[in-house]
């Protein structure tokens, strides 16, 4: 769930500015068309998405040597996602609507 909230904010960017990730692209066209358009300055916060989504399709689509995913690596990822979905907030308001 912390991960789904970071994409959704992520995916709000793209949508404010008229682009919609498709189904061939899947969870990684969001991280490059948002890295795309805001790193640089703000590739340091996006960073740990590219992680995340890695992480939740390891979880989702388990090969048989996935590490287990546990209480403390979510613990650990809920304020990188609020920083993201906090990024969301901020550039929403800064940026134009195509």
């Amino acid at each position: 769930m912390t991960y789904d909230a970071a994409r959704k904010a992520l995916t709000a960017v793209l949508e404010n500015r008229g682009l919609r990730p498709t189904t061939r692209g899947g969870h990684l066209a969001v991280y490059q068309a948002v890295r795309a358009q805001l790193s640089p300055p703000l590739g340091d916060i996006l960073a740990p998405f590219d992680r995340m989504r890695r992480q939740r399709h390891e979880v989702e689509y388990p090969p048989l040597d996935a590490p287990e995913l546990t209480t403390t690596d979510v613990r650990e990822d809920i304020p990188k996602a609020t920083k993201l979905i906090q990024l969301a907030a901020q550039v929403l308001d800064d940026m134009s609507p195509y």
